[in-house]
């Protein structure tokens, strides 16, 4: 469980390939002497599993299926990702309850400055476009961001400078391929109102 609260922003430093999937080494500012081998660590909105720690990196194991469903298969030596450790009961919800796990890959369609601000447009799937909602929460590469506003299957998001300089998203161009995570209360609401 995570909250989408970005605390460092990794960078892809190995890739090797495993017979299904691949093994992805990861630098990071975490420490990585606290962090226990098997954690979940989200990276890019995505739970994955530290297999190996070392100082400043670890790795994780990315099975065939994540591969297909996110962004992951697109990653290369030097690609930025956003990370968080998972949630301790004692910690601060800063943003929203994230599961990490990725519901479908999102297409940015637009980025466009606002005064110190970017506004930004993401496109998403017709079979979620259900799940958005104006003023609900979403998951964008693991970050928690409120939704401005939806037209169909676009909605759009303002980001903040702090945001845009501490993650991945001052990376973001019109074309990006997204992953994307919809609130899971509305997820559990739609599915309740399907069954009526």
């Amino acid at each position: 469980m995570f909250t989408g609260i970005v605390t460092d922003v990794g960078r892809v430093t190995r890739i090797d390939q495993l017979e299904v999937g691949r093994r992805l080494t990861i630098e990071t500012a975490f420490e990585t002497s606290g962090i226990a081998l098997g954690a979940s660590i989200a990276c890019n909105g995505a739970c994955l599993t530290a297999v190996e720690l070392t100082p400043n990196h670890f790795a994780v194991d990315v099975s065939g299926e994540t591969l297909d469903k996110t962004t992951i298969g697109t990653w290369a030596v030097g690609t930025r990702i956003n990370l968080e450790r998972a949630l301790k009961a004692a910690d601060e919800l800063g943003g929203h309850l994230v599961l990490g796990h990725v519901d479908c890959v999102g297409e940015v369609v637009r980025v466009e400055a606002e005064g110190e601000n970017h506004r930004v447009g993401i496109e998403v799937p017709d079979d979620l476009k259900h799940y958005v909602a104006s003023k609900g929460s979403i998951t964008v590469d693991g970050v928690s961001l409120t939704v401005n506003e939806v037209d169909d299957r676009v909605f759009g998001v303002n980001i903040i400078p702090h945001t845009w300089d501490h993650t991945s998203f001052a990376d973001l161009e019109a074309g990006a391929r997204v992953n994307l995570e919809v609130d899971v209360i509305a997820r559990y609401v739609a599915r309740l109102l399907e069954r009526k």
